[in-house]
């Protein structure tokens, strides 16, 4: 397993076209690019990106999904087709920076009582999938509580319809939906392609990797268990840390683990 950093990290600290070079001071082994606004769907921006990267690898692209993921679901045809026009220009960032995964939200749970079918969201999800490949990418559902993939069962019932996609398993969302991450990565076995990692204080508050109480080599070994050789791609808010030096510590912590050092 690599350790990365998601630029998410530093979004409000560093623009996202100037994060490469903190993610390699930082030791981060590969990257989640995050893209912020409409803008850095562009082409000439993909190309940005690709300048400034440098060796740097890219794993994974991650949209502002709530900018046109949900309405890629949309029974119109006008706003379907707009929002797959946007899923590609994602895409094709993804393809120029060679990401092997686009992490994906999907529909957002607007009302408490929101029902998604899921047979109805795994075959769109197998077709937005087969979009993704065309671009080398595989379409990945990551766990998070406001939107599609909200509870373990959804997934495990899902995935029946969605062949071809993967899913992308966060600690921090695992417990914000109230479910034991244990209970999410038990129906993502075989499908998981990305890791987001946070860790969390005994009084339940984000703290950085390696400074709180989540049990992270209990993690390693059960990903390890389930064959899980990815990424484990650090995401935290610019709040939780002071200093980058702080950012650099939560890599080393986490190699150190993987390493069997600690």
């Amino acid at each position: 397993m690599k350790v990365g950093i998601s630029t998410a990290t530093f979004f409000l600290k560093e623009l996202t076209e100037n994060t490469f070079s903190v993610i390699q001071r930082c030791g981060g082994e590969t990257c989640e690019v995050f893209l912020t606004t409409y803008s850095e769907y562009e082409p000439d921006f993909a190309d940005l990106l690709v300048e400034r990267k440098g060796n740097v690898d890219v794993y994974s692209v991650h949209s502002l999904n709530t900018q046109f993921e949900p309405q890629l679901f949309n029974l119109a045809p006008r706003t379907r087709s707009e929002a797959e026009g946007m899923f590609r220009k994602v895409l094709a960032v993804g393809q120029k920076l060679g990401a092997q995964v686009y992490t994906f939200h999907g529909l957002s749970r607007l009302k408490r009582n929101a029902y998604f079918n899921p047979e109805t969201v795994g075959m769109r999800m197998r077709e937005l999938g087969e979009t993704a490949r065309e671009y080398g990418i595989s379409l990945c559902l990551e766990n998070v509580h406001w939107a599609t993939f909200n509870t373990p069962s959804f997934y495990a019932e899902m995935k029946k319809y969605s062949e071809g996609c993967g899913c992308v398993l966060d600690i921090k969302q695992a417990r914000q939906s109230g479910y034991d991450w244990r209970e999410y990565l038990d129906v993502m076995a075989g499908t998981l392609k990305n890791v987001h990692l946070s860790d969390v204080d005994e009084n339940g508050e984000i703290t950085m990797v390696g400074r709180g109480v989540f049990p992270f080599g209990e993690l390693i070994e059960r990903l390890t268990d389930v064959g899980y050789d990815g990424p484990l791609i650090i995401e935290q808010y610019a709040k939780n840390y002071d200093g980058y030096g702080e950012v650099a510590q939560s890599v080393e912590y986490l190699k150190n683990l993987i390493g069997g050092n600690l």
